[in-house]
């Protein structure tokens, strides 16, 4: 087994375990409940770790990776074409009225 992804809170780690549970690749979480130990333990060796098998490192790491290049940095506000509202970049459906952003802007 190896350490595919870590990160200080859980919520990334269980997404990126969907992620790859979704294509097909068994994995599971360690140290889930090991957050109370920081300060005892230094603090980054308490972060949820998710492993893999072997065989399926290297492809759960491109999986890992290509997904963390995929998401978007500091993407530009954006103004509903529909009802004027400010959007943060990082949107592409408005939250006042739901009308999709037509720009492409996401990730760039």
């Amino acid at each position: 087994m190896k350490a595919v992804y870590s990160a200080p809170h859980l919520f990334w780690v269980v997404y990126y375990q969907d992620v790859l549970r979704s294509n097909g690749i068994e994995c599971f979480i360690k140290n889930e409940y090991l957050s109370g130990g920081a300060g005892e333990l230094p603090p980054n060796e308490c972060w949820p770790r998710l492993y893999v098998d072997d065989q399926d490192f290297e492809r759960a790491q491109q999986i890992v990776q290509a997904e963390l290049d995929s998401r978007p940095t500091d993407a530009p506000s954006w103004t509903c074409p529909q009802c004027g509202e400010e959007n943060e970049g990082q949107f592409v459906i408005c939250w006042k009225c739901g009308a999709v952003n037509e720009q492409d802007n996401v990730g760039n």
